[in-house]
């Protein structure tokens, strides 16, 4: 069955959706299972001893021959150095983007008609230049590039938000960005403002304070396990802690549980210490989305809500200090973290089918009051308004996209390969 193809590298996972053709429509977005059933697989890369790629975390410790979060570098002059080679990070990007293409292709059986990539929304053209090259450079030529805000708001869209002007809050694993997006004459969404965001703050810094406050409470017993019990004990701390801050998004307390040579140990926390703990790292993400909302002189009468994206977004505490910031209603999906890649693939509906343009408003012709004047009625809410005509999405060739083609680090194919 003919479909299109969302992806979403983001700084911890990357996620992948298909949209299916049926008749003049597409079905609703689904999930692609990256990685032993899970729509997720960690964005990290490992360098094989036999030169090829293998997607997914390292199976050994040898740091230098593993990368992640090399997204946020493309553009930068500075490679990254894998196993001692030298590598761009815009290759390493479109490295994964191709592996992610290959295994939709052949869950699919068939090339995707359309594939639509996001990228961070403060990106100048020089950053979707070089990707743009790097993925060409692989046989992926007709990739659309589109800012995740964009991305997010078309898969709130889809859920149903029908509001002309938002702004997006897009929490990923470790990096935070915040952007105005509305609606175009065509009913898609472009950004507009001046985007906010930050590399070094996400969901993994709720994951540390959790980490902390345990290694903290547990301090007598691990330093009793000597320096190899303690570091084997610690080892999974960090997996462990994402699971409790899910389940703290849910419950009112949790166990942070740690298996020492004498047994497993217990930390309990509640959410409220956890919401104390992480409070800082919101509040600074809170104060972004303002500056994003300040960007384009807007106040929050002019919005229609608030869309968030990324699986730390469920934090109650994430949305209690939205709301208490902006008071407009605030979006979130069940799979928040599957939202920009969703969104990804109604975008690329889109670039196969596009949407017709949805004429201006009928002007109504007013009144003549007194001699040759005219009573001019009161304008409609500014946010409402696009000034100008929106710059149209490049144009894209709608053919059937090749297979990529293998690089130099040639990636590791088949399933037993992957992480």
């Amino acid at each position: 069955m003919p479909y299109v193809l969302g992806i979403d590298i983001g700084s911890s996972n990357t996620a992948a959706a298909v949209a299916r053709r049926r008749g003049a429509t597409w079905t609703r977005p689904e999930a692609v299972p990256l990685s032993a059933g899970s729509p997720l697989m960690p964005s990290v890369l490992c360098l094989e001893e036999d030169g090829s790629l293998r997607v997914g975390e390292p199976v050994t410790d040898d740091g230098s021959r593993t990368t992640r979060d090399f997204v946020h570098r493309i553009g930068d002059d500075v490679p990254v150095l894998l196993g001692g080679e030298p590598c761009a990070p815009q290759t390493l990007t479109a490295e994964l983007a191709a592996w992610v293409v290959e295994r939709v292709h052949a869950l699919e059986a068939e090339a995707a008609e359309a594939i639509v990539l996001s990228h961070p929304a403060g990106w100048r053209p020089y950053r979707r230049e070089v990707l743009h090259r790097a993925l060409s450079d692989l046989g992926l030529r007709h990739v659309t590039l589109l800012p995740r805000t964009v991305t997010v708001a078309e898969s709130h869209a889809a859920r149903g938000f029908a509001g002309s002007t938002a702004v997006v809050y897009a929490l990923g694993g470790n990096s935070f960005e915040a952007a105005l997006v509305r609606r175009t004459p065509r009913g898609t969404y472009e950004t507009f403002g001046t985007p906010q965001g930050l590399d070094s703050i996400g969901g993994a810094d709720f994951d540390e304070a959790l980490a902390e406050h345990a290694r903290t409470v547990l301090a007598r017993e691990l330093a009793a396990t000597g320096r190899r019990g303690a570091q084997a004990a610690l080892r999974g701390l960090r997996a462990e802690c994402d699971r409790v801050k899910r389940v703290l998004t849910v419950d009112l307390t949790a166990d942070v549980v740690l298996t020492l040579p004498s047994g497993p140990a217990r930390v309990p926390v509640t959410r409220a210490q956890f919401e104390a703990m992480i409070r800082p790292t919101v509040q600074a993400t809170v104060d972004l989305l303002l500056r994003a909302v300040r960007s384009a002189d807007l106040t929050p009468a002019q919005l229609d809500g608030v869309l968030l994206a990324g699986g730390s977004t469920r934090v109650p505490l994430v949305t209690e200090l939205i709301g208490a910031a902006l008071p407009v209603p605030v979006e979130v999906e069940p799979d928040a973290q599957l939202t920009a890649a969703t969104g990804a693939a109604m975008a690329a509906c889109q670039v196969v089918s596009p949407r017709p343009r949805q004429p201006p408003p009928a002007r109504v012709p007013a009144p003549v009051s007194g001699a040759g004047r005219a009573t001019i009625p009161a304008p409609r809410r500014a946010h409402h308004t696009v000034p100008g005509e929106p710059p149209p999405r490049p144009p894209v060739r709608v053919l059937p996209l090749e297979l990529p083609k293998p690089s130099r680090l040639a990636l590791a194919r088949g399933r037993g390969r992957e992480g």
